[in-house]
């Protein structure tokens, strides 16, 4: 009980972390050079076994509760982000390389980072595992053909490729994780408590690895790196928020949406960017920016808005 309370500690504070992380292996990189590249896939596939573990049948049953809120939950995560990480692309001028990395992770779907963010933001947790669920699941058909469509004139992007590479790397652990809850659930259920965090330090080192390989790359290009990774995240957070809140939603629901749309797997985006488009530097680096830059903004919002939360309260 101690460890598992510890490992939830731990597991909260994943965005300072990858602060952390992002610091030391631009510092230093040899300390996560030894991740290689092939280490990829596996971590991430590790990542998707986890969140299977912590998932059942039951919790996508809000899809059926509340249908219209994970549609339009759905339809703001691989709208908004590809279409304004393009149009980012195109106003700022950045390099090809560095715009495809941009959409790529820009049409990744939610990851489950953000299901840690919502709750430190008191949003609504249940909702955020399932849209994460679901958007994972949609990610497969999505993500390859939505970076096709913005990204495909910079450099060449073949979806299907892409849509192989995310059949393997999520959707088998994640149907591997959710088969083992339902016929081995003690099992399942002792691993869950732990799974939190071995997809946070999995993560870290694909996000510490591709920092570090990418080291010149980002040192070099890291103004209009920044300026674009911070954009596209910042616009993302908004929209997720405002949109929701035009169409009337309740306070709680805009913040869950806000993080869900402002936050990407941005491991599958290293991940894909390290395997499809290993002979240019430029691409995988917006990725593993990507993962501190949300973390960041996240984190800042939900101390933000759990603060607000204790506000209300106490005035009640």
């Amino acid at each position: 009980m101690l460890f598992k309370s510890l490992a939830d500690g731990a597991t909260r504070l994943f965005p300072l972390w990858s602060i952390l992380v992002g610091i030391a292996a631009l510092y230093s990189p040899s300390l996560f050079l030894w991740y290689g590249t092939d280490a990829i896939s596996v971590g991430l596939g590790l990542i998707m076994l986890g969140m299977g573990l912590t998932l059942s049948v039951e919790d996508f049953s809000e899809v059926l509760k509340k249908p219209r809120l994970v549609a339009l939950g759905a339809f703001l995560q691989f709208s908004i982000m590809p279409a304004w990480a393009a149009l980012i692309s195109s106003l700022l001028g950045i390099p090809g390389e560095m715009a495809v990395g941009l959409i790529l992770v820009a049409s990744c779907p939610g990851g489950t980072a953000s299901n840690v963010v919502v709750f430190l933001a008191r949003g609504r947790v249940a909702f955020s595992v399932c849209l994460t669920a679901c958007s994972t699941l949609l990610a497969i058909l999505l993500t390859p053909w939505l970076t096709h469509l913005y990204a495909g004139h910079y450099l060449p992007v073949d979806p299907w490729v892409l849509m192989k590479s995310i059949f393997y790397i999520v959707l088998i652990p994640l149907l591997l994780g959710l088969s083992l809850k339902k016929f081995y659930p003690t099992i399942a259920r002792c691993s869950a408590d732990f799974s939190p965090l071995l997809s946070v330090l999995f993560i870290l080192l694909i996000v510490g690895f591709v920092l570090a390989a990418k080291r010149e790359t980002i040192l070099l290009h890291w103004q209009t790196m920044l300026g674009a990774v911070f954009f596209l995240h910042i616009g993302g957070f908004a929209m997720g928020y405002i949109l929701p809140r035009l169409f009337r939603e309740e306070r709680d629901v805009s913040r869950t949406l806000s993080i869900e749309v402002g936050m990407q797997n941005s491991g599958l985006g290293m991940a894909l960017a390290s395997k499809h488009f290993s002979t240019m530097p430029m691409v995988p680096a917006p990725c593993a920016l990507s993962a501190v830059m949300h973390c960041l903004i996240g984190s800042v919002l939900a101390a933000m808005w759990n603060q607000s939360s204790n506000t209300f309260a106490d005035e009640k």
